[in-house]
């Protein structure tokens, strides 16, 4: 078997601007289509115990190692921003807070989580965590990638048993609403962190498998589950278009934008293909692709 080369992408039209590498997916083959979303993509490289991937778990253990047997959720920084009829979630992590600013949001938010016998913790300035009681029941919450751009009342738990769920986030932002953390934000036309997100519950999976040699990625997530199944991640500035690396290998461009594609890491890829390595695309629509040198040949293919 040859090298081959993972590449988790955005969407397919999100790149679709970008005409060389547009030709070659004209070329390509096409795969089984999978369930569409990063976190899948992801999961489709790793094998875990059973049930839901416990992200929060898998994070916390990564950033701080002591997630132990205890339960966690994820109770991300979020930013809501309101609307005529509602609220509308337009991010969720990666708000560019300080470790400091983190800090003093998680202390004010505090009192509110402790009252359910919960502890907010920080587990990096833009991931925190909920360490839970054992018997707390803890309903399905949508991944940040499924609820973004959503309206935040339509994405929280129903009912009797999302009852809770939803006081806690209301109190949330009732207190993190005037915080000086936020007016100077504000201030500085930056956005408020005026929400939590309560994502990927789960306790630390006994073990986690891989097939992968290594992984380049700069999301957490992907950190934490490559130290989990002791694989070799680096952030993905790290990747060389020489094929330096292991014979199967992950790249994680799930955010990247469509400029910066075009200029650095389609020629990267580019030049793996010349060297005769196989690219598995997974784009986040669901679309699965291959790429292969001789697809070149597939002249008769227009984009």
């Amino acid at each position: 078997m040859g090298d081959v080369l993972h590449v988790l992408l955005p969407g397919r039209d999100k790149l679709a601007g970008v005409p060389a590498f547009a030709a070659w997916l004209a070329r390509g083959t096409t795969l089984p289509a999978a369930v569409p979303g990063y976190l899948a993509a992801l999961a489709e490289h790793f094998r875990w115990p059973h049930g839901p991937l416990p992200a929060a778990a898998l994070m916390r253990q990564s950033v701080a190692g002591d997630a132990g047997t205890s339960l966690w959720l994820s109770a991300d920084p979020a930013w809501v921003q309101p609307e005529v009829n509602g609220a509308r979630l337009l991010a969720i992590g990666n708000l560019g807070l300080t470790a400091e600013d983190a800090a003093s949001l998680v202390d004010a938010l505090a009192e509110t989580f402790q009252a359910e016998g919960m502890t907010l913790l920080v587990g990096d300035a833009q991931h925190w965590q909920l360490r839970l009681p054992a018997y707390v029941d803890v309903p399905p919450f949508p991944d940040p990638e499924d609820a973004l751009g959503a309206d935040l009342f339509e994405q929280l738990p129903k009912g009797d048993q999302g009852r809770q769920w939803r006081a806690l986030i209301n109190e949330a932002q009732i207190v993190l609403h005037n915080h000086p953390v936020n007016r100077r934000r504000v201030a500085q036309g930056l956005p408020p962190v005026n929400s939590v997100w309560l994502w990927g519950p789960g306790a630390l999976p006994e073990w986690v498998e891989c097939g992968l040699s290594r992984i380049y990625s700069d999301d957490l997530l992907a950190w934490a589950l490559a130290h989990r199944a002791d694989v070799d991640v680096q952030g993905r500035a790290a990747f060389a278009p020489a094929a330096d690396s292991p014979a199967i290998g992950l790249l994680d461009l799930q955010d990247v934008q469509p400029g910066e594609f075009a200029q650095a890491w389609w020629p990267a890829l580019e030049t793996r293909l010349a060297q005769g390595a196989d690219l598995r695309l997974a784009f986040a629509d669901g679309v699965r692709m291959v790429l292969r040198k001789h697809h070149r040949l597939r002249f008769w293919r227009k984009a």
